[in-house]
């Protein structure tokens, strides 16, 4: 019966960190420690979150002892580490495109009871994925997930992430002005909110078509920058993440990305943090 190990029972704390025993025989080069949760995520076992609760539930092992701890210290590729007394393999990275579907939202469980877009890959035999981004409820178009956490925040950190190209329809025709001012940007609820670029791609009289591009994206961007300028969205469309496209996905159906379009994304955060 595997020996349990609970909070009380981690390695010393000194100064804010954990201290291993004193070694025996030869020295080994120090290795970086991380919480046990931390490590699972990263291997793409499963959300952070969601790893401190199959810990806490006393599903994960270290060395053949049930550890219950989520921040307990260990390191990857030194320690045996199972879940359901089995043990962790590396997953495969996975990196899928897919063309969400308006009233889904991009969450993994929803408070509310509400469909969310895990719907869409019913059925798949896949790992573990999280989104990469967020879409809201009402949005729909090119949305990614990963099970790769690093990958993730380089595309969704503003200072390394890919432009995000949007197609919009309003209720409405902007005039010149109107145009300017989404570029310049506006103060709302202590935020700027700005496009990168916009262009009008087509217009009537009561409605028009607008491409807006984000370098970055807050929660509702586009809507709350459109309806301070008194414009009401009647839909919003993610057609392209930097330079991958939604293309011909159809609507609720998703793809890998290509081995091209992850170098093309990468080549993007990389010239990025050249400039910098």
């Amino acid at each position: 019966m595997p020996r349990r190990i609970s909070r009380d029972a981690r390695p010393a704390r000194q100064g804010g960190h954990f201290v291993s025993p004193p070694a025996t025989g030869a020295k080994k080069a120090a290795a970086p420690r991380h919480g046990l949760a931390r490590v699972l995520s990263k291997a793409g076992v499963c959300s952070r979150s969601e790893a401190a609760r199959r810990v806490l539930a006393g599903r994960v092992g270290v060395d053949g002892r049930v550890v219950l701890d989520p921040e307990f210290p260990v390191v990857a590729g030194r320690q045996r580490i199972t879940l359901d007394g089995q043990p962790i393999a590396a997953v495969r990275r996975l990196y899928v495109a897919l063309n969400k579907p308006r009233g889904l939202v991009t969450s993994v469980r929803d408070e509310q009871g509400r469909d969310t877009v895990y719907r869409c890959f019913d059925g798949a035999d896949m790992p573990w994925l999280a989104p990469v981004g967020r879409l809201d409820k009402a949005s729909e178009g090119l949305l990614f997930f990963s099970n790769d956490p690093e990958w993730a925040a380089r595309l969704t950190d503003p200072a390394t992430g890919p432009l995000k190209t949007y197609r919009v329809q309003i209720d409405g025709a902007p005039d010149a002005a109107q145009l300017a001012r989404m570029h310049e940007g506006i103060e709302d609820a202590g935020e700027h909110l700005a496009a990168h670029s916009v262009v009008v791609l087509r217009a009537s009289e009561r409605t028009a078509w607008l491409e807006i591009v984000l370098d970055e994206g807050r929660n509702r961007h586009i809507r709350r920058l459109l309806q301070v300028l008194g414009f009401e969205v009647l839909r919003l469309v993610r057609v392209a993440i930097g330079p991958v496209t939604l293309g011909g996905l159809a609507k609720g159906q998703w793809r890998e990305l290509e081995a091209e379009e992850l170098g093309a994304l990468a080549a993007h955060s990389a010239g990025l943090d050249a400039n910098s």
